[in-house]
């Protein structure tokens, strides 16, 4: 088979997509063998793909700025990616929206479907493109991957594909080991992306409530870019009190850097109101830190049974739930400590690069009976 990749998530700063997009290429390339062959795609008038990421991937790096690519390929289907990458059998997307080519079967990916109920929470392509086209596209690829089973199921109630079309490939535990001793002390972390659908002003309103309570609790550090939707508020509200000189923002912290931050932290907490997956709650719980969670979307399911989970409105259920930890009340954090280890282990991006690799199969043996063909064609590389 030879696979192509949509890598381009994954060129800058290495947010959940791009994390997902670099990882499962990672682990493609440790698990195929010739003659199959993953080629990684990139566009860039600026950006260059780092051969040393992934040094068995054949990589395409093409010098077409990445507005002017999406904009011809989501609203003209042109040109088709063989142009820049010769002849391939499989184009996976890393986002909703299909790759145009001119033989390959297609996939898509699907992290979460916000953009559908909240274009505003959106910017640029992804406000005038996606929830335009991405139930149409969803139909016609060949297969859609699903990162949770919660996205999974709103694929397939909002946006019409056979739930047999779907499949579950989730992120990966980072390969980490679990710190040595607790951080009962450490400040209390958000990690992720500060945009509207992170909820951040609960956050903020139940750490008031907390310092209420607990004036001595850990300062709140917030790890990630900040929108420009939300940046102006942000720094509004981390120098006005009861906030100032308690909350840190620290941008964006590299994959290298994470470790460290959640090693020292002494809770995760995530209010958002939407996550498709949620990868800080599954990075925390690998390093062996206690996680709060909301209520809402696949946080739930991703740290089943192993995190405190609190309705994402509820400011003071969050300043209670902080409290717990910090008290340590009837053994809390140690047990969330415990149960999130293990939790953690049920995810691993070779279990999810071999699912892809099965899905790749199965999508070029059914794609004539999809085209209306007879018979099976036999896939390359593989019996």
């Amino acid at each position: 088979m030879r696979i192509l990749l949509d890598y381009r998530p994954a060129l800058r700063e290495r947010t959940g997509v791009g994390e997902y997009a670099h990882e499962l290429a990672a682990a493609l390339a440790r698990l195929l063998e010739p003659p199959d062959e993953l080629t990684l795609f990139s566009s860039s008038w600026k950006d260059r793909l780092d051969p040393s990421r992934t040094p068995s991937a054949r990589l395409v790096d093409a010098r077409v700025p990445v507005r002017v690519l999406n904009a011809a390929w989501h609203r003209l289907s042109w040109p088709p990616v063989e142009r820049f990458a010769g002849a391939i059998d499989v184009a996976h997307s890393m986002h909703p929206l299909l790759m145009p080519s001119r033989r390959a079967a297609r996939i898509v990916t699907v992290h979460d479907l916000d953009f559908l109920d909240h274009p505003e929470r959106t910017r640029a392509e992804i406000r005038r493109d996606y929830a335009a086209l991405a139930p149409a596209h969803a139909v016609r690829a060949d297969a859609v991957i699903a990162v949770s089973r919660f996205t999974a199921r709103e694929v397939e109630r909002r946006l019409g594909v056979p739930r047999e079309r779907i499949v579950i490939a989730s992120p990966g535990a980072p390969a980490w080991t679990p710190r040595r001793e607790p951080a009962p002390r450490g400040p209390i972390l958000f990690v992720g992306t500060l945009e509207p659908r992170k909820n951040v002003g609960t956050l903020f309103a139940a750490y008031e409530e907390l310092l209420k309570k607990m004036p001595a609790a850990p300062d709140l550090w917030l790890a990630g870019r900040a929108t420009e939707s939300v940046g102006h508020w942000l720094q509004q509200a981390i120098a006005t009190p009861p906030l100032a000189g308690r909350v840190k923002h620290l941008g964006y912290i590299a994959g290298d850097r994470r470790y460290d931050l959640y090693a020292g932290a002494s809770m995760l907490v995530l209010p958002s109101y939407l996550e498709g997956f949620g990868m800080p709650a599954l990075e925390a719980m690998t390093v062996g830190v206690p996680v709060i969670v909301s209520n809402r979307g696949a946080l739930p399911e991703v740290t089943e049974g192993a995190a405190q989970i609190v309705e994402a409105e509820d400011a003071v259920g969050f300043a209670d739930a902080m409290r717990r930890y910090l008290d340590d009340t009837g053994g809390a954090a140690s047990t969330a400590i415990r149960q999130g280890l293990a939790r953690a282990r049920n995810y691993s991006w070779e279990a999810s690069a071999r699912t892809l690799i099965t899905v790749y199969i199965d999508v070029l043996r059914r794609r004539p009976e999809r085209e209306g063909g007879s018979g099976g064609a036999k896939p390359p590389g593989r019996s």
